[in-house]
């Protein structure tokens, strides 16, 4: 069978940006976590949360169904285990997965009238 993603990823540039909205624009400054799991069965992951001034939030339990695709919010407590992240305060994260799957992060700063949006995979063994 082929590869179909890792079982450990690494995002550390976490940076929950400014919330507000761009004039009459709905958009909104936050960040996302994609998982996509192409396995046939459920993936089971822990997420951890590291810091650059405290200990970190470990072992936050996530599912992501088999064949299917899940959007977490970093910007919404109840996705991620209850946890409040401050904005414009650094981060980084950790995925430990019992199957393979593949993690892509994005963030939407609107901290300018342009805004900016960002996406990239994060870093896998």
């Amino acid at each position: 069978m082929n590869k179909q993603g890792a079982k450990n990823w690494y995002i550390v540039d976490g940076y929950l940006p400014y919330k507000g909205k761009v004039d009459l624009n709905d958009f909104e400054g936050h960040e996302a976590i994609m998982i996509m799991n192409c396995q046939d069965e459920d993936a089971s992951l822990f997420m951890d949360i590291y810091y650059e001034d405290r200990e970190p939030d470990l072992d936050i339990a996530l599912v992501v169904c088999a064949r299917r695709v899940k959007c977490i919010r970093m910007d919404h407590p109840e996705e991620i285990g209850g946890i409040c992240l401050e904005r414009q305060q650094q981060y980084a994260l950790r995925f430990r997965s019992d199957v393979e799957v593949i993690i892509q992060y994005g963030r939407m700063d609107i901290a300018q009238p342009n805004l900016a949006y960002i996406g990239l995979i994060g870093y896998s063994e």
